[in-house]
């Protein structure tokens, strides 16, 4: 399996929104109208317990968005940021 540079993946993002998410149903639109407005790399925090579920959904039906996962704290939170499509991780 080959693993993608994080820098390549980041170059062109001069602002990266960091999101604290625990709505599905307001996720998917809220990334919608960021990469509409040329935000396409974003980080969900794992700080609620909707946090995978939101990032999924918007690695999922948001074409265009780099989906990372950040606050990855524990050992799981690796594989299951994968799981989930991300694209990159962030943890402290």
């Amino acid at each position: 399996m080959s693993v993608p540079l994080l820098e390549p993946t980041l170059s062109g993002a001069r602002v990266v929104p960091v999101l604290v998410l625990d709505d599905v149903d307001t996720a998917v639109p809220l990334a919608e109208a960021l990469v509409v407005g040329g935000l396409t790399t974003l980080e969900v925090t794992l700080r609620t317990p909707k946090a995978l579920a939101c990032a999924e959904a918007i690695a999922a039906k948001v074409p265009g968005a780099l989906v990372g996962l950040g606050t990855l704290t524990k050992p799981e939170h690796f594989a299951q940021a994968r799981d989930a499509g991300a694209t990159f991780l962030v943890s402290p």
